[in-house]
């Protein structure tokens, strides 16, 4: 299944995203979980080139089975008490923050920022559920910039999957208890795919 999200980009350049309330579509899935969906809520290019050019994005190495091999894709985590990259980071967080504080219960506190630099760049299926979100219910909403990539969700445990097309400035957020009963993914691409910069707001003590 598909969901596109390409919205068209705003003309209103008095700040760097839209409106979220009414703009914003849920979609309620299996075990408590819900995916919110806002297509083109960030509206420039500029921040994409920014965060690109002054983020000083980091490799990662793991552990895969017998040997260690590169995350393929760069990071950089920003917690509460860093300065953050770019004012416009912080003007999502205050809009996340006013649209879900009262659903949270709390503000978001962290930004996780991935660098996808082409096709080969990829996550593989995975749920947030490091720290509080392995047993409570939490919102991770990502704002997608650049280039457009899949994100695929599927149960955990198995089941079908739904594909989300996430184009330049959309906005997906996972709630309910989305991190503990579903994972997600951003698949490699075949296709000749430009870079992508996905950041992802996180409350205090989730990852």
């Amino acid at each position: 299944m598909s969901v596109e999200l390409q919205g068209s980009l705003f003309t209103d350049m008095d700040s760097q995203f839209g409106p979220l309330g009414g703009t914003v579509t849920r979609r309620v899935l299996a075990d408590g979980a819900w995916v919110d969906v806002r297509p083109g809520w960030a509206n420039s290019m500029d921040l994409f080139d920014r965060l690109v050019e002054g983020v000083d994005w980091r490799s990662e190495r793991r552990q895969m089975y017998d040997r260690v091999v590169d995350v393929p894709r760069l990071v950089r985590f920003y917690g509460e008490a860093e300065q953050w990259p770019h004012p416009s980071i912080v003007e999502a967080k205050s809009a996340l923050d006013e649209h879900y504080r009262s659903e949270l219960g709390e503000n978001f506190a962290t930004a996780g920022l991935c660098y996808y630099r082409d096709g080969s760049d990829s996550v593989a299926w995975h749920g947030d559920n490091i720290g509080r979100s392995a047993t409570e219910d939490t919102l991770v909403a990502i704002v997608s910039l650049g280039a457009t990539r899949q994100l695929m969700l599927r149960p955990r445990g198995g089941g079908n999957s739904l594909k989300f097309t996430l184009g330049h400035g959309d906005l997906i957020v996972m709630g309910g208890s989305c991190q503990r009963t579903w994972e997600h993914a951003v698949p490699k691409s075949t296709r000749a795919t430009g870079p992508r910069v996905s950041v992802q707001f996180r409350p205090r003590g989730v990852r």
